[in-house]
């Protein structure tokens, strides 16, 4: 599905997703010299405990070695759109063969900047699987890249694994704009010139004021 034509009608949704909590899986281990480590891809070792962040339902849950693996070696990520019926085909296939992943979705100018850093010319879905690239949804190729991957043919999640939610593809930014940086660094310089100005004019009210109340004295 082509997104060039759909991105104006999709505004209004990105006004919701702006306002929606990102969310991350965050893997937890310790190594071999008792050192905790935390990182957003599991390690190479017999399981790691990873937490989806941005739900209520957030729980740690262990992974197994063969299923951690392939996610380190090869973390897949899928770029989506609303009302993209290959799109919820896709996710669909991931969840159903126990993939974890992480969703990004595409409803701005911006999103659609990211999608094409990606690798895409417009259309979705695309999946990532490491570094392997696939536009459109198709069955077999889906499941022989996943495959190539190193990924289990059947699920190996545990029952108590929540995918974390979707995430814009450009997030908004957290922080102020540069437009409103400039602004506060105008008022700032203004602020402190008026101050400066004040104090002259009381520094030379000082000084006329001591020159008034100064005895005159005539020889």
């Amino acid at each position: 599905m082509n997104i060039a034509k759909l991105i104006p009608a999709a505004l209004g949704a990105a006004l919701l997703l702006a306002g929606a909590s990102a969310s991350a899986q965050i893997y937890k281990w310790v190594d071999a010299k008792g050192v905790t480590h935390y990182s957003d891809t599991p390690p190479a070792s017999k399981q790691a405990e990873v937490k989806p962040y941005g739900g209520a339902d957030a729980v740690l849950v262990p992974l197994p070695y063969e299923l951690a693996r392939a996610a380190r070696t090869s973390p897949v990520t899928l770029y989506t759109m609303p009302k993209c019926s290959g799109c919820d085909s896709g996710r669909a296939l991931l969840k159903a063969r126990g993939i974890p992943f992480t969703e990004k979705t595409v409803t701005t100018a911006a999103d659609q900047d990211k999608l094409k850093q990606a690798g895409s010319d417009g259309q979705l879905p695309l999946l990532l699987v490491g570094r392997s690239k696939l536009l459109g949804f198709e069955t077999g190729e889906w499941n022989s890249a996943l495959t190539n991957a190193a990924y289990p043919a059947k699920s190996m999640l545990p029952s108590r694994y929540r995918h974390p939610e979707a995430v814009a593809a450009a997030p908004p930014a957290t922080g102020p704009s540069p437009e409103a940086l400039q602004r506060q660094q105008r008022e700032a310089a203004q602020a402190a010139d008026a101050e400066a100005s004040a104090a002259a004019a009381r520094e030379a009210q000082a000084r006329e004021k001591k020159k008034s109340t100064t005895p005159a004295f005539q020889f």
